[in-house]
């Protein structure tokens, strides 16, 4: 059972709220394999993270409406499910290197398709 865990496609937690780029980064996580959820804003993926026990990488926008940011959601991951790996985004906000949790990656956008494959797969080669 380990090892089909270990062959599993890895569950992808995209968190965007404009639509366009949200579909944009899903379609292209989901092209490379990943199995891709989506939500709109950090409170509707804090209840994707608390009900799904398989999402292994979050790539979250840092700016969005609702209760947190994307670097406090990012935060919140860190702290609550540590070993889910952190993708992090922002074309307004460029955050300080102390401001991202550790074991986390920044793009700024606009980003290339390659640059978050690239940071996907140093996650998961």
């Amino acid at each position: 059972m380990a090892l089909a865990y270990l062959n599993a496609p890895c569950v992808a937690l995209v968190v965007e709220d404009e639509p366009l780029l949200r579909l944009n980064a899903v379609e292209l996580l989901q092209s490379d394999g990943f199995v891709v959820i989506e939500a709109c804003d950090a409170d509707a993926a804090i209840a994707l993270l608390v009900t799904r026990l398989d999402i292994r990488l979050v790539f979250t926008d840092i700016d969005m409406p609702g209760s947190m940011d994307g670097l406090r959601l990012a935060a919140a991951i860190r702290s609550r499910w540590p070993p889910i790996e952190i993708i992090i985004t922002s074309g307004k906000t460029l955050p300080r290197s102390d401001d991202c949790p550790a074991r986390s990656v920044f793009l700024h956008k606009p980003y290339r398709d390659e640059a978050l494959l690239d940071a996907a797969h140093a996650f998961f080669p």
